[in-house]
């Protein structure tokens, strides 16, 4: 990657202590860039930021009118969750309505990010199931449209039927075609795109309801769910959910491994899309925050703002020793 710029800055006393470099874009319905920080056209791996995307093969095929999908579970198959009680419960259910098991997903087992569903286990003596992985939901949503599809088992292997149908869907929205794609955590494949594809494939999210078709539709309903439901789209304590709550279910964001951050503005029409270069997540949460307040619609002195906008750098004794700041590139 060529030309990122500072995006956030921890500060330790009077010391500049780190600093991390990024790529940002704002894109408007049009798919033209508003604003950029770094390249726009440097390439990356969305991964999770994009599982709206791979969502929407699962409507516009007819599979979720099919199966009578709900809005919590178009929530799920968008989530990367904490494995809590109330995701795990979902996504259970969700297998039992299409006849199947744990041992369908290919996701692969995760010890749990909710503590206390993590120490349930520890307590009984317990190994995670597939159905704690963070992805478990956007995989129940795969093997939704594989059923739908008459397709086989494997539903994460490139040439599958659900895969293509991402890999059409990804290309569509981001106006590119795909240089490649790299396999994700979850074993599912993760396709490229630019900074730039990415935030244009936000935009026309965001702007969905300007257009009419089952795409508009489709794109519509996945980012309803996840304003409606953004406990089920992470979970406590995170920064997407923190975030979500504190813009009303006005925007839907979503991170992604390896510090990217996505947006979608339907009243402004207007897709967001980030990358720390070094992965950092407390980075990416940072610029996200900066960026949305930056665009207005995140209030800088809302509690939640606070956690990953200067937020406080605070010791083992409870001492404020600084903080992690937005750089000057980014307030410009």
């Amino acid at each position: 990657m060529t030309n990122p710029v500072p995006m956030a800055e921890v500060w330790r006393g009077p010391l500049l202590e780190s600093l991390h470099l990024g790529h940002a874009v704002v894109c408007n319905a049009k798919g033209e860039i508003v604003r950029s920080w770094g390249d726009p056209n440097a390439v990356i791996y969305p991964r999770s930021s994009a599982k709206m995307i791979q969502a929407l093969p699962l409507i516009t095929s007819g599979a979720a009118a099919k199966y009578g999908l709900t809005s919590e579970q178009l929530a799920l198959a968008c989530a990367s969750h904490n494995g809590a009680e109330i995701h795990t419960s979902r996504v259970n259910t969700w297998l039992e309505q299409l006849s199947l098991s744990d041992d369908d997903l290919r996701c692969g087992p995760q010890m749990p990010n909710d503590i206390p569903a993590r120490n349930d286990l520890i307590k009984t003596d317990n190994s995670p199931c597939q159905v704690h992985n963070n992805c478990s939901g956007k995989h129940a949503g795969f093997l939704t449209l594989s059923q739908h599809l008459g397709a086989g088992p494997d539903y994460i292997d490139i040439d599958h039927p659900v895969q293509q149908a991402c890999r059409d869907a990804f290309e569509q929205v981001t106006g590119e075609t795909s240089p490649g794609y790299g396999i994700d955590g979850c074993s599912a494949p993760n396709f490229a795109t630019s900074v730039v594809g990415l935030a244009r494939s936000m935009a026309w999210l965001a702007s969905a309801a300007d257009r009419s078709g089952r795409d508009a539709e489709a794109a519509q309903q996945l980012v309803a769910a996840m304003t409606a439901h953004p406990e089920l789209v992470a979970g406590e304590t995170r920064a997407c959910t923190n975030l979500m709550r504190a813009m009303n279910g006005k925007v839907a964001i979503k991170t992604g491994a390896e510090a990217v951050f996505i947006a979608i503005l339907p009243e402004q029409k207007l897709g967001v899309a980030l990358k720390i270069t070094d992965g950092a997540t407390r980075a990416s949460e940072c610029a996200i925050a900066s960026i949305l307040v930056g665009l207005g619609v995140l209030d800088p002195d809302h509690p939640s703002t606070k956690l990953y906008r200067y937020a406080p750098l605070v010791n083992r004794r409870n001492v404020n020793c600084g903080d992690i700041r937005p750089s000057a590139e980014l307030l410009a």
